[in-house]
């Protein structure tokens, strides 16, 4: 339990969450949110996690885990990307997350321009990892969380080469799809996996 103090010291208008997702471009792996709610002042650097090296999110994503009030991950698996597409499914994502924080927040602040359905005052902020320091840090531990699960997917399914490009539909990773055919993490509904399934010789 936080002290009183600690409480009052991170925000003045109460407990404030960020929540931003990692995924929705891939055409492999679960989509990944993070809820994060920081203490005041915010770790120094925070902002859209692409727009950091690899090590500066490392960096960024540890002292977040030790220096956040709380933070919490959530997910939508690829069957239930498929299944409710992926709008509906990256937001699944950020409410699992939130809802899964130990400290729950008095106001979410959603990177974009929806919002889950959910009972939390919330507010949907277009480029809010860019302006808004708890929703950066999201973005950094969702895309750190799920970069490093696409690097464990690349030994399970190796010559995708989900290490290098994530699952995004790079020119190599075409190719592998188009050799190799469809994985078990593949999303069957995104376009390119759906082509090549519905091609005879693709089981």
């Amino acid at each position: 339990m936080m002290p009183a103090s600690d409480l009052f010291a991170v925000s003045s208008s109460g407990l404030v969450a960020g929540v931003d997702e990692v995924g929705r471009g891939p055409l492999a792996g679960d989509v990944v949110a993070a809820a994060v709610i920081l203490r005041d002042p915010p770790p120094a650097g925070l902002t859209d996690s692409k727009a950091l090296s690899p090590r500066q999110r490392e960096r960024l994503a540890e002292t977040i885990r030790l220096e956040a009030v709380c933070w919490s991950l959530g997910r939508a698996t690829v069957s239930e990307i498929d299944e409710l597409n992926i709008l509906q499914a990256s937001l699944l994502a950020m409410r699992r997350a939130v809802e899964t924080l130990s400290v729950q927040p008095t106001l979410v602040l959603v990177d974009g321009n929806h919002l889950p359905r959910w009972s939390y005052e919330a507010r949907a902020i277009i480029k809010g990892d860019l302006t808004e320091p708890s929703i950066g840090a999201a973005s950094i531990i969702a895309k750190v969380t799920r970069d490093s699960e696409m690097v464990l997917l690349d030994s399970q399914y190796p010559g995708y080469g989900f290490a290098a490009h994530k699952g995004y539909p790079t020119k190599a990773h075409l190719a592998a799809l188009a050799a190799l055919g469809v994985s078990p993490v593949h999303r069957r509904s995104f376009a390119p996996v759906k082509r090549l399934l519905a091609r005879p010789e693709v089981g």
